[in-house]
């Protein structure tokens, strides 16, 4: 019972000016999270079951409500479907290029090679 009075909770998606940024980088420093941001880049809006993550369906739950709660998100149901999208106009309104410039640093940290497994000269 509690299960289903939690889904039908209404979900909290604060104003565009009541975006603070450090939620919103908090929200943005989740590898989980990372995935989740850069995979609503590639494709608008998806189901919150088709996201590719390997986290257990509770944890997922958890990174959603971080990155609505930030802002960095918005959610909606569907009948028995929640529907994702990124709010890239309103964070990119609020803090201009913030958003593109960690994606950025994350996908350039993601790619460089490591230095514990570098020859070292």
């Amino acid at each position: 019972m509690a299960r289903s009075s939690r889904r039908n909770a209404p979900l909290v998606h604060p104003e565009i000016e009541d975006f603070d940024v450090l939620d919103v980088l908090h929200a943005l420093a989740d590898p989980t999270r990372m995935t989740i941001v850069r995979t609503l880049l590639a494709d608008p809006e998806r189901a919150c079951g088709t996201f590719p993550v390997d986290v257990a369906p509770s944890t997922l739950t958890h990174h959603f409500r971080v990155l609505r709660e930030a802002g960095v998100i918005h959610q909606r149901e569907d009948g028995n479907r929640r529907w994702t999208t990124l709010r890239r106009d309103d964070l990119d309104a609020r803090y201009p290029a913030l958003l593109d410039t960690i994606v950025s640093s994350y996908e350039r940290q993601a790619t460089a090679p490591d230095p514990a497994t570098s020859s070292q000269a």
